[in-house]
């Protein structure tokens, strides 16, 4: 009987300690797995960083001491604003083409024809949430809430880039104010920074490998691969950290969403701008807004904050890109990114503060998903107008000038 009760207790016992003993393996692969992950943001996070320096060589390469002749097409800042909605609508990634801007400006390009370049892209990276809401085009009423949480972002931007790219074409005040910001950040009033930059001397290897491998064409086409080879591995190094974000840590933005959008418009702006900085795009963001306003989980007006916030959230990458470039154009990179920065800041302010002005964009949309809801092809027609309509219609207009 004594015996048949031990063996009945190590029957219990054995079990429990084999179980604990193979459950602790899961734990630990998953543990290691998101270390390794990590490690890969990091090591993404400095490819981004050395493409842009990539870019930049490339371009004082390609272009000598002619970047601003080079240029002198989009020195209208009509031209540079489609520039930047055109490339933005293509590539579907304001970060990748503010980056993409930093770089060139590293390289040479002025400041003052990039300023409207950024602006351009704010609209052009709005288009990918607004073909997601067509997705719910066979239902009517979840058609109307969706697609209205996703132009109310188009209309936002479009009426941010209506006031504020003629005043800085008049006073240039953003651009000054991004000067100010970052001349004490980049090293001084002298528009340089010390060549043994550390972010600088750590980029070099990567920068310096894609120099010999173009090395063997004309010193043009040497300097135009440099800028194609770190264009390709901005793209690529954007597209893994968004990934690899949002696997590490979707779980965390969606109870940052679900915390914090429904208690305000100042909480929904940062909840906005949070998520927005933790995968690494507002393109992602943005569109996590589509779903959420097709089922009722969210108003209109719950989520036109969080796409504010969406906005400046954004600007992270190209500040985090140049802080890549170092030389007499440090300063520049670093002030472009910062016109990135402010001009979202000073949109959200002036627009959202001003009562007439925070309603035209939640009027728009509401107005424009109930046309599209009757006749699906003002829909199509919208995309069509604003992302290739627009820019070619302001190009002709610029030429006729």
């Amino acid at each position: 009987m004594a015996s048949n009760v031990v063996i009945r207790e190590d029957a219990r016992r054995v079990p429990r300690v084999g179980t604990s003993v193979v459950s602790a393996f899961p734990a630990q692969e998953r543990g290691a797995r998101t270390i390794g992950n990590w490690l890969m943001v990091a090591g993404l996070i400095y490819l981004l960083i050395s493409a842009v320096s990539v870019i930049g060589s490339g371009f004082k390469t390609a272009t000598g001491d002619q970047a601003e002749q080079l240029f002198q097409f989009a020195t209208n800042p009509i031209v540079g604003l489609t520039v930047g909605i055109v490339a933005t609508a293509l590539i579907q990634s304001s970060s990748t083409v503010t980056s993409i801007i930093v770089g060139l400006v590293a390289g040479g390009l002025p400041v003052s024809v990039a300023v409207p370049m950024v602006m351009g892209a704010n609209i052009g990276t709005t288009v990918t949430n607004t073909l997601i809401s067509l997705g719910y085009a066979r239902q009517k009423e979840e058609f109307r809430r969706a697609f209205s949480a996703a132009t109310v972002h188009d209309f936002f931007n479009l009426l941010a880039v209506a006031i504020f790219l003629p005043l800085e074409m008049m006073f240039g005040f953003i651009e000054r104010f991004a000067l100010v910001l970052a001349e004490p950040l980049a090293g001084g009033g002298d528009c340089s920074m010390s060549d043994a930059n550390v972010i600088g001397t750590l980029t070099s290897p990567v920068t310096d490998t894609v120099a010999d491998v173009a090395s063997p064409l004309p010193t043009a086409l040497e300097g135009i691969a440099m800028i194609l080879i770190g264009t390709v591995l901005i793209f690529t190094a954007i597209r893994y950290i968004g990934r690899l974000l949002k696997s590490l840590l979707v779980g965390r933005a969606q109870r940052i969403l679900h915390a914090a959008i429904g208690r305000g418009p100042i909480s929904g702006m940062a909840s906005g701008c949070a998520v927005t900085v933790l995968v690494q795009s507002s393109t992602t963001s943005t569109s996590l807004m589509v779903p959420m306003a097709g089922s009722g989980a969210l108003s209109l007006r719950q989520i036109y904050p969080f796409t504010l916030g969406a906005n400046i959230g954004t600007t992270v990458t190209a500040l985090l890109a140049s802080t890549a470039v170092t030389g007499v154009h440090a300063v520049h990179a670093l002030e472009i990114a910062l016109v990135h920065l402010l001009f979202n800041i000073f949109a959200v302010a002036l627009i959202y503060s001003v009562p007439f002005l925070r309603e035209i964009p939640l009027i728009g949309a509401r107005w424009l998903s109930g046309l599209a809801v009757k006749q699906k092809m003002y829909a199509v027609s919208w995309v069509l107008g604003t992302f290739i309509l627009l820019p070619g219609v302001l190009i002709l207009a610029t030429s006729l000038g």
